[in-house]
């Protein structure tokens, strides 16, 4: 399937942005979301960018557009189907999430409008909940908007910076370069999670995870992860091929 994506998308200029455009649409559409692969398309968007296919900044216009009309049309599905969404057995069985949602709104709702952009499993649910709980339109645009300016580039990010790899000539110590670049950004986000983990532990109910990852364990994971990551970020940027990296990615990004 991401073959024959990637095959598509690279027919035409036209092609490439009406396919960022619907992705960014479907990823961010009431429950369509929840069933697609978007993050993985997302990277092979940025993929494509950073290998020179297509352009950063019309492939991010093309994913702000995606956005505000996924976004706007699960708020209009909330705000005007909320009886019908009620009675519906499917949010039935995820009334614990929408509950969440629903308290966190209440609590938070810019920061929650915001935040559930960059978290998969509440990106196409936060709009329609925030339209079924008749939330303002004025007050769901701010956050909104921010949301869909960041959201496309931060998640073309990892594509781009692969791709950017892909394209460097191989060479002496190319493949060496490629594979620390991936180890770091690994390294990237285990630090970032167990910190997560380590921030949220007690705050949330027990999962499969406290078993092999206790508090206990987590104090000292996830510092020694941290430094770990920061070790291979000072190799990675100390690598003779960093600079012909650097030039090449600031070709993929700059106006």
């Amino acid at each position: 399937m991401l073959a024959f994506f990637e095959h598509w998308v690279t027919q035409s200029l036209a092609f490439s942005l009406f396919a960022v455009s619907l992705v960014a649409f479907l990823e961010s559409l009431a429950f369509v979301g929840l069933l697609l692969p978007g993050t993985v398309m997302m990277a092979t968007l940025g993929a494509l960018i950073g290998s020179g296919a297509m352009g950063f900044y019309p492939a991010w216009a093309a994913g702000i557009v995606g956005c505000f009309l996924g976004d706007w049309v699960s708020y209009f599905i909330g705000h005007g189907c909320k009886k019908s969404l009620q009675r519906w057995s499917f949010l039935k069985k995820h009334r614990a999430t929408l509950n969440k949602i629903e308290y966190a709104l209440h609590r938070h709702s810019v920061l929650t409008i915001l935040a559930g952009r960059f978290i998969g499993p509440t990106r196409p649910l936060v709009p329609m909940v925030a339209g079924m709980l008749n939330l303002p339109p004025l007050k769901f645009a701010l956050p909104n908007i921010i949301g869909c300016l960041s959201w496309p580039p931060a998640y073309f990010m990892p594509g781009i910076l692969a791709g950017v790899a892909i394209g460097i000539p191989d060479g002496q110590r190319s493949g060496q370069f490629r594979g620390l670049l991936l180890g770091v950004a690994l390294l990237v986000w285990l630090a970032g999670w167990l910190c997560w983990r380590w921030h949220r532990s007690g705050k949330h109910n027990a999962d499969r995870l406290v078993r092999w990852l206790p508090l206990s364990r987590l104090r000292w994971l996830a510092p020694l992860c941290l430094l770990a990551t920061v070790a291979a970020l000072v190799a990675l940027i100390s690598h003779p091929l960093m600079p012909v990296y650097a030039v090449q990615f600031w070709k993929v990004v700059k106006i």
